[in-house]
């Protein structure tokens, strides 16, 4: 899949920013567990910052309440030394500082990283965030296109997504321009606990065939 535009904050983000208050530290803490499972894409030469501290930073930005990436390189450089540490950043060894990372490098980080893997991360932390719920699981699997996406060369960007019927987003994937709905549908739900739960989905088409009324099937496992 292709990394996301580096002017625009990804989408896996912005599910971070539904949270109803502030996250404690701990929170971030534990996301940072979840965002080490993101392939670095990197050279090894040069590095300057932790790949997963640089993401924990982003989403860290983005729990605190920031909408853009603009916001999220301002709260970074603004973040207290404690913050930067529990981030994952390291002090440098002869100041005992920690300098924070350049806006620009962070931007940089959202546009190299595995879209799809970030949003498995953060799905997944989300999920186990998630109280369970008693009873039988409801999830709805729909697409949607991404607000402000579209640009004069390139389309606007198609998403799938799993969520409950409380709006709880459990995962999402990009989908790509020349495909459709129907081949990301089987690997979205391979990243959820489908245990006793039930599947909705809209009645998918391909883009060749004319779009019938909208439908729903069931799923129940």
């Amino acid at each position: 899949m292709p990394a996301y535009p580096f002017s625009r904050m990804p989408s896996c983000l912005q599910q971070l920013g539904n949270a109803s208050g502030p996250a404690p530290l701990k929170t971030v803490a534990d996301l940072r567990n979840y965002l080490a499972t993101v392939p670095d894409p990197r050279a090894r030469r040069g590095i300057r910052h932790p790949w997963t501290a640089l993401l924990t930073a982003a989403a860290a930005a983005v729990l605190a309440g920031a909408a853009s990436i603009t916001a999220i390189g301002e709260w970074v450089a603004d973040a207290p030394q404690r913050v930067l540490a529990l981030l994952g950043f390291r002090p440098d060894p002869l100041t005992g500082l920690i300098r924070p990372p350049h806006a620009t490098t962070i931007r940089l980080v959202l546009a190299a990283a595995d879209g799809d893997a970030l949003d498995r991360a953060i799905g997944h932390f989300l999920q186990e965030g998630k109280a369970p719920a008693s009873g039988r699981k409801i999830i709805a699997v729909d697409g949607k296109t991404l607000r402000g996406s579209r640009t004069a060369k390139q389309p606007a960007v198609a998403l799938i997504a799993a969520m409950t019927h409380s709006g709880q987003v459990l995962a999402q994937r990009q989908i790509d321009a020349k495909s459709n709905e129907i081949p990301a549908f089987a690997p979205l739900l391979d990243s959820i606990d489908l245990t006793s739960a039930v599947i909705t989905a809209d009645a998918l088409s391909k883009p060749s065939a004319s779009r019938d009324e909208p439908g729903q099937t069931s799923i129940m496992q």
